[in-house]
């Protein structure tokens, strides 16, 4: 807990000397008690003491000072805060390779169907865009709130030659950047998830990437999909397809992602859990001096009320 006004709380210095001047008054009446002598007439006078309950009051009065002054310096509590602007781009690698059948039915279709669920499963508050990529890699959705529009988008995507992972990290930093009017700025909090079976063929290098991506602040997690034992064929002729999971670690350690191996799609749960506590929300100091202030209010009646039905005055 942390304090908007901590210099306030100086005031607390005031309750020892409360407590030491209750403790003379103490004193003074214990010695006034001594100095009747009489004690058989003492005791028919005040045949009753109040003994710890005299006490009692005092205790919860103080209590309620000390929670007052608690409170008028202002406490406050972190809280979890929703980022509207929050934003994840999926890119998916649709290269020849993805079409080998090691991970059933296809990597391809297997991608996908992950792809899909994980953003049908994000809360509405991410903002979500499409970006795939082989040779080259292209936009194909914008970040939006329209998980419908990404879903179709995942459906349609096609085959092609080569695998550009650079590029497919550089497009997803563009995407980021032209979010809203200000993203250049005050670009949105965000986090790319790759998708891919890890060779990188064409295009700017994965060490640039991982380079701009590190400079952007936007973590890469990379999702593996493949075998060692994956084949396609191409052109009539039978090439086997590795998963380079090398390449796609490199990329995600360098830019404090993670880096998943996917035999199926469920890794993509475990993406999410990652991205959800550091991308979702934002801390925020919130004031919590009425909770302190009601609960003092609380002893003063308590002691005021325990007061009047013990001695028949306030303390």
């Amino acid at each position: 807990m942390t304090f908007l006004s901590p210099g306030r709380l100086w005031l607390l210095a005031l309750v020892p000397v409360l407590v030491g001047l209750y403790l003379v008054v103490q004193a003074r009446r214990r010695q006034a008690a001594v100095r009747f002598t009489n004690l058989a007439l003492l005791s028919r006078v005040a045949p009753r003491r109040p003994g710890w309950r005299r006490h009692v009051a005092a205790l919860l009065f103080l209590l309620s000072v000390i929670l007052m002054t608690v409170g008028f310096a202002r406490p406050a509590k972190p809280v979890k805060v929703p980022r509207e602007r929050a934003t994840i781009i999926v890119a998916i690698d649709v290269s020849l390779s993805m079409k080998a059948t090691d991970v059933a039915p296809s990597r391809l279709d297997a991608a996908k169907a992950a792809a899909k669920k994980f953003v049908q499963d994000l809360p509405i508050r991410f903002n979500v865009g499409l970006v795939s990529f082989s040779g080259s890699a292209s936009a194909v959705v914008a970040p939006t709130f329209d998980r419908e529009a990404v879903g179709h988008a995942i459906d349609g995507l096609q085959l092609g030659k080569g695998t550009a992972i650079g590029e497919a990290v550089f497009t997803s930093l563009q995407s980021i950047r032209s979010f809203d009017a200000r993203a250049n700025e005050d670009p949105p909090p965000s986090h790319i998830v790759l998708l891919s079976d890890g060779d990188n063929q064409s295009g700017r290098s994965v060490m640039e990437a991982a380079t701009a991506a590190r400079a952007a602040k936007v973590p890469v997690s990379t999702i593996a999909f493949g075998t060692p034992y994956g084949i396609v064929d191409i052109d009539g002729e039978t090439v086997p397809v590795q998963v380079n999971k090398a390449t796609l670690r490199n990329l995600a350690n360098d830019t404090a992602g993670k880096a998943y191996e996917a035999q199926a799609g469920s890794e993509l749960s475990e993406v999410y859990r990652h991205i959800g506590s550091s991308l979702g929300f934002r801390i925020e100091r919130q004031e919590a001096a009425s909770q302190y202030i009601l609960v003092a209010l609380l002893f003063a009646l308590a002691a005021g009320g325990l007061s009047l039905v013990w001695f028949q005055r306030l303390p």
